[in-house]
Parts: C-alpha cells; structure tokens; sequence
C-alpha cells in the first residue's frame, strides 16, 4: 500500500509540540557548525534523535553498493558516537533508498502493517536492532549527490505522525547545506593537503606568516631546516636570519610583503634574498609573497605571507619506486642514480654504496643507456627534472598545521538504487 505526501507537510510552521524556538535555533546551529566540524554535526543528530524521541538517526553519506562499503554517521549507539559506521550489504537501507529526493517518507506510508512485518528489510535488519518505525528523507546536494537521512523508534513508541514529518521537511535544507559546505572543505582541503605533499617532495621549505610575522604553519622540510638552525632559525614564533644584517632584509622582505597586500597597483618591491649560513654551507634562497586573502578577514592569526626557502646542497627526495619504474631502472641502477643526483662523484657513490667502482661504471652505461644520456651532469639534470620526487614517497608526510584537524568524512555520490 503506497500513499501521497500531502500539502500539509510542506506548509506547517515550526509547531512540533516538544519544540521551542530557541530549541530550534540551537539545533539549526549544530547542523551549520556540522559544515566546519564533524564532531558538531554529530551533536546535531543526538538533539534530533532526542527531539524526535528517536532510538536512532542516521546519516548516510555513502549508500553500500556491490563494490563499496557504506558510510554513515549515526547517534544511538555509544560505541559510534561520533564516529563513522560502515556497512557492506547494499540492500540494508530499502526500501526508503529508492524514494524520491528531498521528501519526507515515514515507512506506514510506503506499506500495511502486514507487509512491513513480513518483509526481509524488517526481520533481517529493523527487527534485530530493536527498529519499528521509519522516518527518513534522501538529500540531495549539487556535488556529493544524495545523501540519506534517517530517524528510527522501536515498536513501542508511536508512530511518526505529520507534525513529525513537517518538521524533518523544514531542517532539510540546513542539513543539505552543511553538507554541501562540509563537501566543498573537504575537497578544498584534501587538494591542499595534495599540493603541500608535492611541495614537500620537492625539497621546498615553506612558512605562512601572519602579518606580525608569525609562523602560523610549516611543512617538514622547513621543520627539520630551521631545526638545524644554520641560517634560519625560528625565535619564538618569529623567522630570524643567524646574521643581523640577513635579519633585516628578510623582515623588511616580509614587511613590503605584507604592504603589498592592500596595494592598488603591484610593486616592484624586492621578493628574494640569499641568506649566508655559518656553517660555510651554500647560502639559503628565500622568496617572500603575500597572500591574497578576503577584505573583511584583519587580525593575528590571518595568514599573510607565505616564505619558500630552497637549499641548494639538500638531498633530492626522488622515489625510489618511481625512478623504477620511469626508467625501469634495476634496484642497483636506481640506488646509484639517486646517489648521484644527490651530488656525489661515481667514486663516492660507489663507496657509499659498498660496491666496486668497476661495478659501479657498468651500471652507470646501464643507467645512460636507458636515460638517453651521455654525461653524469645530464643524468643528474635528467633526474631532478623529472617527477621522481612527485611519487609518494613514505618519508615525507603532508602539511603540519599547529591547530586541531577536523577529520572529515568523504561525501561521495549514492549509486541509484
């Protein structure tokens, strides 16, 4: 037995009999707050699931398909609090899943009494987990397609009534923008995080300074270079040069940086600097650039210039595994080949190695063989050049960030049922 929605639910206010208007305020909150933190968006599920007087409520962001597990965040249970609920049996969510998107459908609705207790969906999976009655809605959003909503109570509670109903249809909307918005950081940080992993392998130390100059973020390159302290050096949370007069180019660097921000017109203000090192070392390259950022956002703590540092004599981070399989390299090939690009003659590298330098000189014609080139100073180039150090190499980990990470689930597109 299959009925209509009616009129009615679209068109009643915010009249639920255990619902008052600062209620309604607080948990529309949680559910925005729920686009920047996960842990938010859980708390909102637990206000619904008491509001509604639910055992559950469920979230779903990705539906179990034949190939792929689902994901779901879910408030009912201690042990998920919080946490995301995989599922790997793609029938667990019929037959709600296949109902149109952004309406609101309560399971006595869809079918009799009879028909719901003698179904599959009911005794495999409602009737262990203590679940009568159904409330859901499918979601859906422009860029993590639909997501499923779902509020439960158990046989001896009533059913969901059309107060119910009119009041899941008036939070739909909150909830399809915080995880629209929850999708979008998501993405945005998961391609920053990419970025800053590929800067990171490129040997390249970088900063981000607020406009005081403060560092508000590093990556590990710069960690372990300032942690040498042979040149730059972090004081505090302030970027210093080891020479005084370093010391005031590079904050004057940082000052026009900063000015240059809110400039009408570019300047032709200095953006590099050579800093020496006391350790006779070949001196640090430095390029300073503002960022662009909103005019609204002032104060500490708003990222304001970002700082590359570049050593000339550091160890490349070529893969070992990609310079395998770019040049198709045998083990003993590749760990030359990444000796001498690191800037060690044949003899040293054969040393650092253990092997003969006869040995050595045959995988080196080896080596020019399948590179194509001639010269140790061309494969060098060759190498360094290519995407080797691109490959995700286990030494290197992402962006660190002096703040908590919010983990966040992935949104992805429900398969049609």
């Amino acid at each position: 037995m299959t009925t209509t929605m009616t009129t009615a639910v679209t068109a009643l206010p915010i009249s639920h009999p255990s619902l008052s208007l600062d209620d309604y305020d607080r948990i529309v909150g949680l559910i925005h707050d729920g686009a920047l933190e996960t842990e938010q968006l859980s708390l909102a599920l637990d206000e619904l699931r008491v509001l509604f007087q639910a055992n559950y409520v469920s979230l779903i962001l990705r539906a179990p398909c034949a190939d792929s597990m689902g994901i779901t965040l879910i408030s009912g249970q201690p042990e998920w609090a919080g946490k995301l609920a995989y599922f790997n049996d793609y029938r667990w969510d019929a037959p709600l899943g296949r109902m149109p998107a952004d309406q609101v459908y309560s399971m006595d609705q869809l079918m009799s009494r009879e028909e719901w207790e003698s179904s599959t969906y009911y005794r495999d999976y409602s009737q262990p987990n203590d679940v009568y009655h159904i409330m859901g809605a499918n979601i859906a959003t422009a860029d993590a397609g639909v997501l499923g909503f779902r509020l439960t109570r158990s046989q001896r509670q009533p059913a969901f009534d059309e107060q119910d109903r009119a009041l899941c249809l008036r939070l739909l909307p909150h909830l399809r923008r915080s995880l629209q918005v929850h999708n979008l950081l998501g993405r945005s940080e998961s391609l920053g995080n990419l970025y800053a992993a590929a800067v990171n392998r490129l040997s390249v130390a970088t900063l981000v300074l607020d406009a005081a100059g403060g560092v508000l973020q590093l990556n590990d390159v710069a960690r372990e270079l300032l942690g040498q302290a042979d040149g730059l050096k972090l004081v505090g949370s302030r970027l210093e040069a080891s020479y005084p007069s370093d010391n005031r180019e590079l904050h004057k660097l940082i000052r026009d940086a900063v000015e240059s921000k809110d400039a009408p017109q570019p300047r032709g203000a200095r953006e590099a600097l050579s800093v020496a090192r006391p350790s006779g070392e070949v001196s640090l390259g430095v390029v300073v650039e503002p960022i662009a950022g909103a005019e609204w956002a002032e104060g500490r703590g708003q990222p304001a210039v970002m700082v590359y540092i570049r050593d000339a004599v550091g160890k490349s981070q070529v893969d070992n595994r990609v310079a395998r399989e770019l040049f198709n390299f045998t083990p003993a090939e590749t760990a030359l080949s990444l000796q001498l690009a690191n800037g060690l003659s044949l003899e040293e590298a054969a040393e650092e190695l253990g092997i003969m330098r006869n040995t050595a000189r045959a995988h080196l014609r080896a080596i020019f063989s399948k590179t194509g080139v001639r010269r140790q100073a061309e494969l060098v180039r060759v190498m360094l050049n290519s995407v080797g150090s691109l490959g995700r190499g286990g030494n290197i980990s992402p962006l660190h960030k002096p703040i908590h990470v919010i983990r966040r689930p992935q949104l992805r597109a429900v398969p049609a049922s």
